[in-house]
């Protein structure tokens, strides 16, 4: 395996490690066993893997630092998505989001950080017995599309995408798939299922991997409805009154009594 191909999770996977995520990621293809709703995820005109990537899209941003993703969002979608860390399940494939989360997408924690030099992968539901889930209308993304990553240091992550496939279940091949196309960028696989639905094997036929590389960086804007709260003022200190001296109480005199004639007397008259 040569240097480009080898890690297509950059530096921190190599030779067995990286053929053990393979094997994990081609599980993961292979083991959802989900049940469609009615109507049948969208699949556009996206073609096989294997096509050249689309002139005319903006030179690549070099890698950031690490730092663990939140939140997904995909404007052009009106997608916007809680990212949980998930390792591989007992199959040993990438452990999706669980049914009762449909919503939620799950990040590949044992490769890299969205954001940093090679290929992260971000896994989710196409859909449920009962709805929709988050990747739901993931095949009717477009070369040139826009995918947003936020991150737990406050930066945001901003991707373009470069090329979406349709990878056939039967003749997958994981390096092709999820493996960093340059090993100069950092990159971003988004999977979910696609294609038709077989339900003999109860599986869908193929998976959609988008393909972007990062193109941006900035700071992750505060939530739009949330009230920044008013300073509050300390009123202005009062000035103490002095204490006014407590006046001595005068004596009241006694009023001597008085005769019939105005004259004082005894109270007996003499």
């Amino acid at each position: 395996m040569s240097e480009k191909r080898t890690g297509g999770f950059g530096r921190l996977l190599t030779g067995a490690a990286w053929l053990a995520l393979l094997l994990a990621l081609w599980l993961w293809g292979h083991g959802i066993t989900e049940e469609p709703i009615s109507t049948a995820p969208l699949t556009g005109d996206v073609k096989p893997s294997g096509r050249p990537p689309a002139h005319g899209l903006p030179p690549a941003l070099p890698p950031l630092p690490g730092a663990g993703p939140q939140a997904l969002a995909i404007r052009a979608l009106g997608l916007r998505a809680p990212i949980e860390g998930h390792g591989l399940d007992p199959q040993g494939g990438v452990e999706p989001p669980a049914f009762n989360r449909p919503g939620a997408v799950a990040w590949y924690k044992d490769g890299p950080e969205p954001g940093t030099s090679g290929a992260a992968v971000l896994v989710g539901h196409v859909d449920t017995k009962t709805s929709r889930a988050v990747f739901y209308e993931l095949s009717s993304v477009r070369t040139g599309m826009k995918i947003t990553v936020s991150r737990a240091d406050g930066t945001t992550a901003e991707f373009t995408v470069s090329d979406v496939s349709v990878v056939p279940k039967d003749h997958f091949d994981a390096d092709r798939a999820y493996g960093r196309t340059d090993t100069r960028r950092a990159e971003l696989r988004l999977v979910t299922c696609g294609g038709e639905y077989d339900r003999q094997r109860h599986e869908y036929t193929a998976n959609v991997v988008v393909s972007a590389y990062l193109t941006g960086a900035g700071k992750t804007p505060a939530p739009a409805n949330t009230p920044v709260p008013a300073p509050v003022k300390k009123p202005a200190p009062q000035p103490v009154q002095p204490v006014q001296p407590v006046q001595p109480v005068q004596p009241v005199q006694p009023v001597p009594d008085a005769d019939d004639d105005g004259n004082a007397g005894d109270a007996d008259g003499s």
